[in-house]
This record gives structure tokens, C-alpha cells and sequence, in this order.
């Protein structure tokens, strides 16, 4: 589960990948800009999970935007955590907030939103979208970037 450490537990170490997201350690560090609105941008195009109905495999494009306050994510402890998600049965909903809700509660954002960008399941792509709050005035905040999904169209 989401966490922070004094002493980093991932980055510059060999660590396994975990196989459910609560045995991921989420890890934050001191944000070294915490007086200057800024967003930063994690783009997962190789999301995974599974389905909890299926144990069928299920694919998003994550994009994670927020304003940091105090924190900063560690990125390789993002990545770890994320790649838990492999083998974890949760619907898309689910997995997309569930991130989201860990990341704010880790790292107390001025502002974050997550755009889970899914590839169909059954014929129907289903895209989430969760944020808190509003943008700090006079930030820039770019688009996501990512198309609504068109098929071969």
C-alpha cells in the first residue's frame, strides 16, 4: 500500500515486481520547487490488468498529471506499484481511481487528475477520469494528449 520512507526502498536497488499493488511501496521524495505551481506528467502507454470476471488481460493508456505541493513521487516506486497492477483483478473504474486516491493520500497535491484511457473490452472502450479540486491559477495544464479510441477508423 501507498507509503513514504525516509530512506528510499527502490531506487538503486534490485526489486522484484510485486504481484498486487498492496505489496507495492509507494515512495515520495522532497519537491525541491514546493513554492512554484508546476505540473508534473507520468505517461503509462502499457497499463495492465486483469479482469475480475474473465482473469482476462485488459490494457489502458494512464495519464497522471498533478501540481505538487511538499512531494514529489518516486518515479521508480510509481513504476513498481503500477506493474502490480499485472495481475490484480479490478475492473477499470476501479483500477484508474484506486491510483489516483493512492497518489493524492501519499503525496497531498495541490492538484492532481488521472485520465485512464482503456482499449475496449467487449466491443466498448471505457475511459475514467478522477481529479481533486482546481487548478492553481495561472498554471499550465496541458491536454492529455491521448484520442478518444476510434478503432481502425
Amino acid at each position: 500500500m501507498a507509503k513514504s520512507t525516509k530512506q528510499l526502498h527502490a531506487l538503486g536497488q534490485s526489486v522484484a515486481m510485486p504481484d498486487h499493488p498492496d505489496e507495492a511501496i509507494l515512495e515520495r521524495v522532497p519537491n525541491p520547487q514546493a513554492g512554484t505551481n508546476y505540473v508534473a506528467r507520468f505517461t503509462v502507454p502499457e497499463f495492465t490488468s486483469v479482469c475480475p470476471v474473465t482473469n482476462q488481460p485488459d490494457f489502458a493508456h494512464l495519464v497522471i498529471d498533478y501540481v505538487p505541493g511538499a512531494w514529489l513521487v518516486e518515479s521508480k516506486s510509481l513504476k513498481l506499484y503500477l506493474l502490480g497492477f499485472r495481475n490484480h483483478g479490478a475492473f477499470h473504474e476501479d483500477c484508474t481511481v484506486r491510483i489516483g486516491k493512492d497518489l493524492v493520500k501519499l503525496l497531498r497535491p495541490k492538484w492532481f487528475r488521472i485520465g485512464g484511457y482503456w482499449y475496449p473490452r467487449g466491443g466498448i472502450p471505457i475511459d475514467v477520469f478522477w481529479q481533486t479540486g482546481t487548478v492553481p491559477k495561472g498554471t499550465w495544464v496541458p491536454d492529455q494528449g491521448v484520442a478518444s479510441y476510434r478503432g481502425r477508423g
